[in-house]
């Protein structure tokens, strides 16, 4: 006998609790018989499938939903150069009682920008020309990897001068001074209280000849050259990670970082990584897949 013929397919937007809708397939046929029930579930099963690999957000199962945020790029300004940092993220929501969802946040920033033009950035908070005082100039810096931490080395010239007034005439004479290469180490953490990032620095190597050696090594100068390489870092970092400027509002108040580190991206490109975890609502969900979808779309 021959089989009957399964009726039209007929497309059905079913929502998962809590999550977007997925689109699903439902399959009818004329006439139930084994073969074709067989047939029309199998097919029905893989085109609903598809449609599931193919919609946003993506779907692990019915429990999780993962949405990805495309790079943003945060400009920051860098002796009247914009320096970039693309920042990206991904959004883990896996499904709790209650209503209640648990959120894994992942974000990554590309800092190759950042090294191209760090030069500069230390370049201007830090050179310096007082006649009577210290002469810095800052001449070259590089920062690379070292999982989960960087290398910042920076060659400088060190001057230091004093004033005297001869015969009522101010006259200046140079102390000390010369070339030096430093080398620290930075590791990133973040503030358990308020999940603020900051940089761990630890002292490496100094290339420096006499009296300008112990001054880097032990002295006030060495400190202050070290807070204020690290600080100049820090900020960049804080701004090209900021999460207002890269999650979707309907999270950004609820968003909390609790780990950080410095990873190599391929070819001595240095990136950061922040994760974190916290809760949502059902509804604060939908509004975050909505935002999402209006992001994609507007790209």
């Amino acid at each position: 006998m021959a089989a009957s013929e399964s009726g039209p397919a007929e497309l059905v937007s079913e929502p998962a609790s809590g999550f977007p809708e997925v689109t699903m397939i439902h399959l009818e046929s004329t006439r139930h018989t084994p073969r074709v029930a067989r047939a029309t579930f199998l097919i029905g099963s893989a085109l609903a499938l598809l449609l599931i690999a193919g919609t946003l957000p993506c779907r692990a199962n019915d429990q999780t939903a993962t949405f990805q945020i495309p790079p943003v790029k945060v400009p920051l300004n860098v002796k009247d150069q914009q320096v970039t940092i693309a920042a990206s993220a991904v959004i883990a929501v896996i499904r709790k009682e209650r209503g209640l969802n648990l959120v894994k946040l992942e974000l990554s920033a590309d800092l190759s920008d950042l090294q191209q033009n760090l030069t500069g950035l230390l370049s201007s908070a830090l050179d310096k020309n007082d006649a009577c005082g210290d002469h810095i100039a800052i001449q070259h810096a590089t920062l690379t990897p070292q999982d989960p931490s960087s290398q910042a080395v920076v060659e400088l010239h060190y001057e230091r001068w004093a004033c005297a007034k001869v015969f009522g005439k101010r006259e200046a004479r140079r102390l000390t001074g010369g070339h030096a290469v430093m080398q620290m180490k930075l590791t990133p953490a973040v503030e358990k209280d308020n999940a603020e990032l900051r940089l761990v620095p630890e002292v490496g190597p100094i290339e420096a000849s006499g009296s300008l050696g112990e001054l880097l090594r032990s002295g006030p100068l060495g400190d202050m050259l070290r807070e204020k390489i690290r600080d100049e870092i820090l900020s960049a970092l804080q701004k090209g990670t900021n999460l207002s400027a890269t999650l979707p509002s309907a999270i950004q108040e609820y968003a909390r970082i609790q780990n950080a580190q410095f990873k190599d991206a391929g070819s001595g490109r240095l990136s950061v990584v922040l994760d974190g975890e916290f809760r949502i609502t059902d509804q604060q969900v939908q509004t975050l897949s909505q935002q999402v979808r209006e992001h994609v779309a507007s790209r």
